[in-house]
């Protein structure tokens, strides 16, 4: 089964995407801060990440390094999903590698499920 780790830290907004992507037919784990974000995406090397930029402990960002400077992590899809518009977001988000940048106001729970399966070209 496809594997997919969520690190946000508004528990509420977490286990909403959980729920969904739960339905979705995914394995989903949630991760409420970047440090326990970061040691989730180790130990159980998802498919996929949904990356929030805004964390205590580490910041999203921060995370995305780590995980990109590793040979565990390298081929692992991220897509963020945060409050911090494109233009405010660090510059070394492209050169890390993501999927997709989604600002959370501005897409449906719906529409985030759909970039996810685009990501993983899963049709469903």
């Amino acid at each position: 089964m496809t594997k997919v780790v969520i690190v946000e830290d508004d528990i509420p907004l977490a286990e909403m995407y959980k729920f969904k992507l739960d339905g979705a037919g995914y394995i989903c784990e949630i991760a409420l801060d970047g440090a326990a974000g970061l040691e989730l995406i180790k130990n159980s090397k998802p498919d996929l990440v949904l990356l929030d930029l805004m964390l205590p402990q580490m910041t999203g960002s921060e995370v995305l390094k780590h995980i990109r400077s590793s040979d565990w992590g390298k081929n692992i899809k991220v897509i963020v999903l945060t409050n911090v518009s494109e233009a405010e977001a660090p510059d070394e988000l492209n050169k890390l590698g993501i999927e997709k940048y989604l600002v959370k106001a501005n897409h449906t729970p719906s529409q985030v499920i759909e970039f996810v399966n685009q990501a993983l070209a899963v049709k469903k």
